[in-house]
């Protein structure tokens, strides 16, 4: 895997992976507060993911048990997912229909890292199980720093917008408590960075995949990014003041859901 950068200056697009609200189809019922069933809720969980990520052609190693089980514990009605904060400018709208929003968000850390796997679905899968795990206590701070939303991937097209590049970016915003002093991450390939103040136009879109996770296309994924790319840059009343290369994807919703819910952004040029 390679650390390259994800400034927010220069870069865009993203995705979402196999979690957040993938584990809100685990039922509160599965999940006990007896120590003695910890282990069994751990490995009941870690094969969950590991149908989920079957269908994108992931594997999810067992060391991944532990952060899906403190993912999952915390992601009840109790605990309340941070979104990352903005200020909304100006929305646009035609008979009813948000064509996009221009936002402004302030400066932030957030933890980066890129990878490069055969296809977008693998390469947000597997970044995000690294950033899942810095999550997990794996960073100097020795704690569970909190899940926010959205996770954004950052991915780069060719000249003529019609091929994601391989190289994919997967960061997380960190918790306002973690801002001013971002815990360092264990894995080194895991880099924080500060991004800029940055004026955004975004609008919602879904991803539709099958009630079958195993008949999900990654290809077809990528082709329905592409697309809403030129759906954003057609109702913009001045496309070219935004960056033209890169592309962000804000992910709310898991992608075994029929219907994934993501924003896609564009970012002003400086």
């Amino acid at each position: 895997m390679d650390r390259g950068g994800c400034q927010m200056s220069g870069g865009g697009g993203g995705g979402e992976m196999i979690t957040l609200e993938d584990l809100e189809s685990v039922s509160e019922e599965q999940l006990s507060d007896s120590p003695e069933e910890e282990e069994e809720q751990q490995d009941r969980l870690l094969r969950y993911w590991r149908d989920v990520a079957r269908g994108h052609q992931v594997e999810v190693p067992t060391d991944m048990a532990e952060p899906i089980q403190q993912i999952t514990s915390n992601n009840d009605g109790a605990h309340t997912r941070e979104s990352v904060p903005f200020t909304l400018i100006t929305r646009k709208e035609k008979c009813g229909e948000v064509l996009y929003e221009k936002r402004h968000y302030e400066k932030a850390h957030w933890a980066c890292i890129t990878v490069h796997e055969d296809t977008y679905e693998q390469s947000i899968c597997y970044g995000f199980m690294k950033i899942m795990r810095y999550i997990c206590q794996q960073n100097a701070a020795g704690s569970y720093l909190g899940m926010t939303i959205p996770i954004v991937t950052v991915v780069r097209t060719d000249e003529m917008h019609t091929t994601l590049s391989r190289a994919v970016t997967v960061a997380y915003y960190l918790p306002a408590p973690h801002q001013s002093d971002p815990p360092r991450p264990h894995d080194p390939e895991i880099i924080i960075e500060q991004w800029p103040a940055t004026i955004v136009y975004t609008r919602w879109f879904e991803l539709r995949t099958s009630l079958d996770i195993r008949a999900f296309t990654g290809a077809t994924n990528e082709l329905s990014i592409i697309h809403e790319m030129h759906s954003l840059a057609e109702v913009l009343d001045s496309p070219s003041i935004c960056v033209n290369d890169s592309f962000i994807v804000a992910g709310y919703t898991n992608p075994a859901a029929a219907n994934r819910q993501n924003e896609i952004w564009f970012l002003e040029r400086p």
